[in-house]
């Protein structure tokens, strides 16, 4: 199937794929775009390969429109990366099409799925924080890799072999070693990721408090303050998660996990549309074979949440 639409280099050699609307060759200056929904995947994810934003793409207003986001970690460059380059190379893309269509008002969002929820965290309250201003963000499928990984090695038996490759990227960490790649022989996690990891990645995704640790359901509250409760005041934000997602551990509440997250970003001053964000009904992690009246569902959350951004009247006032 043919996805028309505009490849934009915006920080050679990385690309935005800008998705048509319906009938582009119709579209007439009036209804040329002014406003930029940013959409970046997860670990493995590239461009095309989660089929929902398509779907968003083909539903937006005339005055928005999708680009997917490519960055040095897609497709398997995130075994030898960091959430720190991830957030600067999106903040690059971000002060692109900021220069294309500010002068005209053009409001920009950022959409993360997975991982990519975890790049605009670092974005936001991590390392790029201050760098660029963003009109909204929206948390898709946030998941703790440190859990579900854990969680999938203890199903299978795996627990110490899960723990000892925890301690050795630690140990190679510790010793300046952090770019070395893991041994493949008798790593239980490069067998289960199937990607030629760097001890520092490992460390990052797999143990509490790494650097990709922001979405964990037993992190402190001192944690959550320092991330979520920093979330930038201008910033609206939604959570969107699965009811289906396997990688969230059978026994963490995902409406509690939201919820926590939510108070933290309140408590900070910040704003969360919790009318349009929330756990999704029958959703999996990246809907791809969901039902079309979920990934529907996931659209029509979504739709109202830029308009929302629009319109400057996101649901769900700072209170604490």
């Amino acid at each position: 199937m043919a996805h028309p639409g505009t490849l934009h280099r915006y920080n050679h050699p990385l690309v935005a794929f800008e998705h048509s609307p319906p009938q582009s060759s119709t579209t007439s200056p009036s209804t040329s775009p002014t406003h930029t929904l940013l959409w970046l995947g997860g670990l493995s994810d590239g461009l095309l390969t989660v089929q929902y934003p398509a779907a968003i793409a083909r539903s937006l207003p005339p005055s928005w429109r999708l680009a997917e986001v490519l960055i040095s970690s897609s497709y398997e460059g995130w075994a030898t990366g960091s959430l720190k380059r991830d957030a600067q190379e999106l903040a690059a893309c971000v002060k692109y099409f900021q220069s294309l269509r500010g002068k005209a008002g053009g409001k920009i969002v950022a959409m993360g799925h997975s991982t990519g929820c975890q790049d605009i965290m670092e974005l936001c309250v991590g390392t790029g924080k201050g760098e660029v201003a963003l009109d909204g963000a929206i948390l898709q499928g946030g998941v703790s890799d440190r859990e579900a990984f854990a969680d999938m090695a203890a199903k299978q038996g795996l627990k110490a072999e899960f723990d000892a490759v925890v301690q050795k990227a630690r140990e190679l960490v510790d010793e300046g070693r952090g770019g070395e790649i893991m041994r493949k022989a008798g790593n239980a996690m490069g067998d289960m990721l199937d990607s030629p990891m760097t001890a520092y990645r490992t460390l990052s995704l797999l143990s509490k408090g790494g650097d990709d640790d922001y979405f964990s359901s037993d992190l402190e509250d001192a944690a959550l303050q320092a991330s979520f409760g920093a979330f930038p005041k201008e910033t609206p934000l939604a959570f969107l998660l699965g009811e289906l997602d396997p990688y969230v551990p059978a026994e963490v509440g995902k409406e509690e996990l939201l919820g926590r997250w939510t108070r933290f970003v309140r408590s900070g001053g910040g704003v969360v549309d919790d009318v349009h964000g929330g756990v999704v009904k029958g959703a999996h992690h990246n809907l791809d074979g969901d039902p079309e009246e979920v990934v529907q569902e996931l659209v029509r959350r979504v739709l109202g949440f830029l308009e929302g951004v629009e319109s400057g009247n996101v649901p769900g006032v700072s209170r604490l």
